[in-house]
């Protein structure tokens, strides 16, 4: 396989280290998406976290995470080529259709669960996860969600930690946004406001900011459900969620806990 076997067909996103493609493969007519990297633009940390996540997406295969088709480089670009997600992100879907219904939330969570079990199972925490990074396959009841951008990545072993605040405000744990050290936990914030995004049609705890963000999820006595939702929900789609957005990391459920609670397993 050769970067010449694919054609660039529109531009999807640039940003000032790399360009995105829409591309088509010449001899199947598969469409994918080409990422490409001007390697002269990427200092040693940018450089690390390509490095992670082409070593990661290169060791998985599994349907609930994004799949790296081929990966071409020479001395100033590399190229990384990907399936192509016909359905948009999660966060357009949202956009779209507004709050799902429970059973649909309670899939999509699933799916979600499927793939973080590999990323779990590999010790690494995503950081980034959030409805824009997690890609629609398909239409209708047969929908496939793909966690995708493992660009901020890293691998953690159990007992450590890590410090580096990064992510999205809306889907940071508190703990990220308070620059203390943080684990895999942080992680299953995401996944909770996730779920309550999905239910609600918009995240838990909002602002413009980090501080703002902090602030009203510290102000906050209790989840900000709404009352009519509230109504509609199962009491054990309500634990899960109050739990994955419990704001002790040390009371939030593990992914163990998570991936095994009452509400993804009836």
């Amino acid at each position: 396989m050769m970067l010449e076997d694919y054609t660039a067909k529109s531009k999807l996103s640039e940003s000032s280290t790399s360009t995105v493609w829409l591309a088509k493969h010449k001899l199947t007519g598969e469409e994918a998406v080409m990422k490409c990297f001007d390697l002269s633009k990427l200092n040693r940390n940018l450089r690390t976290c390509l490095n992670n996540e082409l070593e990661f997406l290169s060791s998985v295969d599994h349907p609930n995470i994004i799949r790296l088709l081929h990966v071409f480089q020479d001395e100033e670009f590399l190229v990384m080529v990907m399936e192509y997600c016909d359905g948009g992100t999660l966060s357009s879907y949202i956009q779209r259709h507004g709050r799902v219904e429970e059973d649909i939330a309670k899939r999509f969570l699933k799916q979600i669960g499927a793939g973080l079990e590999i990323i779990h199972d590999n010790h690494i925490i995503h950081r980034d996860l959030k409805p824009e990074n997690i890609l629609i396959v398909g239409s209708g009841d047969d929908l496939v969600l793909k966690i995708a951008d493992f660009s901020l990545a890293r691998k953690l072993l159990p007992g450590k930690y890590l410090e580096t605040v990064c992510g999205s405000p809306f889907y940071m744990a508190p703990e990220v946004l308070q620059f203390q050290r943080y684990n895999e936990k942080a992680d299953m914030w995401s996944v909770g406001a996730i779920l309550f995004e999905l239910l609600h049609g918009y995240p838990p705890f909002r602002g413009n900011n980090n501080v703002q963000v902090l602030r009203n999820i510290k102000s906050s006595t209790s989840l900000p459900f709404s009352r009519l939702i509230l109504q509609q929900m199962h009491p054990d789609c309500i634990d899960v969620c109050s739990r994955l957005l419990s704001i002790n990391p040390v009371t939030r459920l593990s992914f163990d806990d998570f991936y095994n609670h009452k509400f993804l397993r009836l």
